[in-house]
């Protein structure tokens, strides 16, 4: 298993072209997310910038060099306060930075059915991680897999994931019941 400091160091020494990521969680305690999301339920303007930019930043120059990231979110509707969160202070701003984000809502659309039901993160098609958290959304580690059957069964996964997907700008505007303030998408 690999910490988020391997697991970084796996994705970069492996990252050339495309990387997608499938997250299936609607509640995830990251220190990524600092303490944005109390400040978001606190009722505050907006996400630590200072600390988010970085983040941004890393985006933007692997845009530019041709590296670019994809993720796509199963949920059902409604959604949570965390995910209301994610969309409003994350997802926002990620894709304004140049990642191409999807949600899936199963509550109104069908899930493929090669949808996985679990975390991954497939780099270059090639490479695939499994992501394991325990049951109150802390990370617990990540877990390369080399089998090329899970590869492959992966990579459909992925592809069909971003097929039914509806793009994160859209899925945000046709949903303003979700959110907390004036939306930026």
């Amino acid at each position: 298993m690999l910490d988020e400091e391997q697991l970084g160091a796996y994705i970069n020494d492996r990252f050339t072209q495309r990387l997608f990521r499938l997250e299936t969680h609607d509640f995830l305690d990251v220190g990524s997310d600092g303490d944005d999301f109390e400040r978001y339920l606190a009722g505050q303007p907006g996400p630590d910038m200072a600390r988010k930019s970085a983040w941004l930043d890393v985006i933007r120059s692997e845009v530019a060099r041709g590296k670019h990231t994809y993720r796509v979110h199963v949920v059902r509707s409604p959604l949570t306060d965390y995910l209301r969160f994610d969309f409003e202070w994350g997802y926002v701003h990620n894709e304004q930075a140049g990642e191409r984000i999807g949600i899936l809502d199963l509550a109104e659309r069908d899930a493929p059915s090669e949808l996985i039901d679990h975390d991954f993160w497939l780099i270059d098609d090639e490479h695939l991680v499994l992501m394991h958290y325990d049951d109150r959304g802390r990370f617990i580690g990540a877990e390369p897999v080399y089998d090329v059957d899970e590869i492959e069964r992966h990579r459909t996964c992925a592809q069909a994931a971003w097929a039914s997907a509806e793009p994160f700008g859209a899925y945000w505007r046709a949903h303003p019941d979700a959110w907390r303030g004036p939306s930026q998408a």
